[in-house]
C-alpha cells in the first residue's frame, strides 16, 4: 500500500516537528543558563575559602531536586584531617537545611584545568545524588566538563 499525506497533514506534522525542536532547544538553552548560574555561584563561594595553609581556593554550588541552590567553600584547619572540602561543605549545608537529593553541582578552583572532587567528596555525592546527577567541573577560565555520578565513582560503596 502507498500512503499519501494531504497538504494539511504534512503541514501539521511539520509544525509538530518544529515545536518539538523548539522545545528541545529551549530546554537545552535553559539548562545551559542553569549550569552557568551554578558555576557563577561556585565561583562566588570560592572567594570565601579559608585556606591559610595551601592557598588553594575551591567553591561549590549545588541544585537540589526542589530547585534550591546551596553553596560552600573549602575550610582548612591546622589539623589537616579537620579540613572540609567545598563539595562537602555545600552538601552538608544543603542537607542540614532540608534539601532534597542533589541534581547538579558545579565546582570551581583557580586551576587552568577542571577542578575535580576528592574521593571522600565523591562518596558523599554518591549518597545524595539523583539518578540523573551531573557534576560540572569548571576551570578558572569558565570552561567545564560534565560527569555523572557513575563516571565519578563507579561501583560506589553502599550498605
Amino acid at each position: 500500500m502507498i500512503y499519501r499525506e494531504t497538504g494539511r497533514e504534512s503541514r501539521q506534522r511539520d509544525l509538530e516537528e518544529v515545536h518539538s525542536v523548539d522545545a528541545k532547544q529551549q530546554a537545552a538553552q535553559h539548562q545551559g543558563e542553569t549550569d552557568r548560574a551554578l558555576i557563577r555561584a561556585a565561583d562566588q563561594a570560592r572567594r570565601f575559602a579559608y585556606v591559610p595553609y595551601s592557598g588553594f581556593r575551591v567553591g561549590a554550588a549545588l541544585l537540589d531536586e526542589k530547585g534550591c541552590l546551596f553553596s560552600g567553600c573549602n575550610v582548612e584547619n591546622a589539623s589537616y584531617g579537620a579540613t572540609c572540602c567545598a563539595e562537602r561543605t555545600a552538601v552538608f549545608k544543603a542537607i542540614s537545611e532540608g534539601a532534597g537529593k542533589i541534581r547538579r553541582m558545579a565546582v570551581v578552583c583557580d586551576q587552568d584545568k577542571p577542578c575535580m572532587p576528592c574521593g571522600i567528596c565523591r562518596q558523599v555525592l554518591a549518597e545524595f545524588a539523583t539518578e540523573d546527577f551531573l557534576l560540572l567541573a569548571a576551570a578558572a577560565d569558565g570552561s567545564y566538563r560534565a560527569y555523572t555520578i557513575e563516571g565519578l565513582l563507579p561501583d560506589a560503596f553502599s550498605l
